[in-house]
C-alpha cells in the first residue's frame, strides 16, 4: 500500500525550508511521494497581491527536481473559486483509492483546524502530520479539538514531526529579493535563477 504526502502552500516563492520540511514528512513518516500542490490564484483578491500561480507552479517544479520522492500537482491550481483542503483530499481519494494519505500542516493551522471545512469528516480521510512552529505547543489547542487530537496521537492518525521548521519566511525572502540583499542558502540557485530571469519580486 502507498503512503502518499499532501503539501499544500502559496509557495510564493518556494524557499529551502519548505524542501527541508518537505523531506522531514518523507523521513519521519516513510511516505513513497510527497506531492508538492501550489494554491491557485486568490479568486477574492486583486491579482497583484500574489505571484502568478504559473510562476509558483514552475518555481516549485524547479525547486524539487533533484528528490526523487517529490511530485507536483496543479489540482488547487485548476479549480474555480475558493479551494478547501477537504475537496482536495477527495480528488486524492479518488486518485489514489488504496493508498494512504497524509496531510502537512504547520502548528499554527493545526489550531484553526475546527474552523475548515467538514474538518469532521476530513480528519477520518486523511492522517495528519504536523510541522511545529518554534513556540507552539499542542496546550494551546482550541477545545473543539481536544478530544479528537488525543485520539488521533493515540492511534498514529496525527504525528507531531521531530523536525522544526527554518525560521525563514516566503514573506521575508520576498523583501530580502526587493531590497536585493538575499542571503545565500535561502531558496535553490534554479528558483534564484528564475526570479532574476523573469524580474519577479522587485
Amino acid at each position: 500500500m502507498k503512503n502518499i504526502g499532501l503539501f499544500g502552500g502559496t509557495f510564493d516563492p518556494i524557499h529551502n525550508g519548505h524542501l527541508h520540511i518537505g523531506q522531514a514528512f518523507a523521513d519521519e513518516i516513510g511516505l513513497d511521494t510527497v506531492i508538492f500542490l501550489p494554491a491557485g490564484d486568490p479568486y477574492h483578491k486583486p491579482q497583484n497581491t500574489q505571484t502568478p500561480a504559473k510562476h509558483r507552479f514552475i518555481m516549485t517544479e524547479l525547486a524539487i527536481a533533484d528528490e526523487p520522492r517529490f511530485a507536483l500537482s496543479d489540482c488547487d491550481m485548476v479549480r474555480e473559486g475558493a479551494t478547501y483542503t477537504f475537496d482536495t483530499v477527495q480528488i486524492f481519494r479518488q486518485q489514489f483509492p488504496a493508498a494512504t494519505l497524509w496531510w502537512l500542516l504547520g502548528s499554527d493551522s493545526l489550531m484553526k483546524l475546527h474552523t475548515w471545512k467538514k474538518w469532521q469528516t476530513l480528519v477520518q480521510q486523511v492522517n495528519i502530520a504536523v510541522a511545529m512552529r518554534e513556540g507552539d505547543s499542542l496546550n494551546q489547542t482550541p477545545r473543539e479539538l481536544h478530544a479528537w487530537l488525543g485520539e488521533a496521537l493515540q492511534s498514529g492518525h496525527v504525528r507531531i514531526l521531530q523536525a522544526p521548521l527554518y525560521n525563514i519566511s516566503s514573506t521575508q525572502i520576498r523583501a530580502a529579493l526587493e531590497n536585493q540583499s538575499l542571503s545565500d542558502g535561502l531558496i535553490p540557485s534554479s528558483v534564484a535563477r528564475y526570479i532574476q530571469q523573469h524580474g519577479l519580486y522587485r
